[in-house]
């Protein structure tokens, strides 16, 4: 099942993609369940947003395919997985602007599977993880490389608004643990891989993270990005696959410019 969230103009709302419609809900199905209001959307007269606004962070996983650790080989990368933050103002849907601040260095793109809590999710056994998963979705993990290297930890470079796309919908329905993944800048291959290569799996992530922080339903999980390096500039536009889920689409735009 696919759940959106959209708009037709006004507030959002959300609903189920149905082929090409969408399916209306009464409300978040996080919170309010599955309950049709009996209205469909036409898919193409909806604007798809982000499909969830984490309740309080977003959990990142730094070199969890051993092809980037190869890429990075200049970071040291620890033998529990590497995690970080980002804020909840860095998430931006499909098709929004990501803002490339005014700094020096490159700008880079993290194609990543994402993982939605849907129930607050506190020291969680490695058996019991997917209890706690409402679905998934494509997530871009953009980062100032040349910045994180320049502070000695992440929380800036990764930090910046809009840094944190996700979309174009959360997959409730999906068997994470081998899907291909590739991002294009302007239609030209960067990277790819596939989930099935990370060194640390689900389990071992919602098992980890959970014993440090308490996840709230709507707080979101980004697994790590597989090989392949180049950034993007203004101007240029980043798409994410994720077999199973679909494509994010995000124009680049210099932060202060109007289009």
């Amino acid at each position: 099942m696919r759940v959106a969230r959209f708009s037709t103009g006004g507030d959002p709302r959300y609903g189920i993609v149905d082929d090409d419609e969408v399916v209306v809900l009464a409300g978040d199905p996080m919170f309010q369940g599955f309950d049709p209001t009996g209205e469909r959307v036409p898919l193409a007269d909806a604007r798809l947003l982000a499909p969830v606004i984490p309740r309080s962070k977003v959990v990142c996983v730094g070199l969890n395919y051993a092809e980037h650790r190869k890429d990075l080989a200049n970071v040291d990368a620890p033998d529990n997985p590497l995690i970080f933050l980002k804020p909840n103002t860095a998430v931006i849907g499909p098709d929004d602007p990501i803002r490339i601040p005014p700094v020096e260095g490159r700008i880079t793109h993290e194609g990543e599977l994402v993982a939605v809590i849907g129930r607050i999710a506190k020291q969680v056994s490695a058996e019991n993880w997917s209890d706690y998963v409402f679905g998934y979705t494509v997530g871009n993990d953009v980062s100032a490389r040349d910045q994180m290297f320049a502070d000695g930890q992440w929380a800036r470079a990764k930090g910046y608004d809009t840094f944190a796309p996700i979309g174009p919908w959360i997959e409730t329905e999906l068997d994470p643990s081998a899907l291909e993944i590739t991002t294009w800048v302007d239609g030209e291959p960067r990277r790819h891989g596939n989930t099935r290569d990370m060194i640390h799996g689900l389990p071992e992530l919602i098992e980890y993270i959970s014993d440090i922080w308490t996840l709230l339903p709507g707080d979101i999980i980004m697994t790590g990005t597989p090989s392949g390096l180049g950034g993007f500039v203004h101007g240029q536009t980043v798409e994410i696959e994720i077999e199973g889920i679909g494509r994010l689409r995000n124009p680049a735009l210099d932060r202060d410019a109007t289009s």
